[in-house]
């Protein structure tokens, strides 16, 4: 089974992100199109716990994160967030579990492959 978790970590406020809206789209090739696969939202410890497994022959999965409204809620970014979205693309291979955090504060983000 290949699956995907993440967490999203505001670095500005040294605590974890709550209620990010994430969805996972998965393609089975580079130019094979995007198919929507789940969805969920990070919880009060900044994680999504119940994204679904990835479907067999799934060679790159991409996880887009709805950064703007949690940025406008907390008030980062002067009213406007420079980044309201954030997506991140990644080739998977099977059976393989990748977790994938985002850092984020109102003007960078960074991700990495976490364990």
């Amino acid at each position: 089974m290949t699956s995907v978790s993440t967490h999203v970590l505001d670095t500005s406020a040294g605590r974890p992100a709550a209620d990010i809206a994430v969805h996972l789209a998965v393609r089975a090739a580079g130019d094979a199109p995007w198919v929507p696969h789940g969805a969920s939202a990070t919880d009060a410890d900044g994680r999504c716990k119940d994204l679904p497994a990835l479907p067999g022959g799934t060679a790159h999965a991409r996880l887009e994160f709805a950064t703007g409204p949690y940025l406008a809620r907390t008030g980062a970014g002067d009213g406007g967030a420079f980044f309201p979205e954030v997506a991140v693309v990644l080739a998977v291979e099977p059976g393989e579990h990748y977790h994938v955090p985002l850092l984020l504060n109102p003007f960078g983000y960074s991700v990495y492959r976490g364990s």
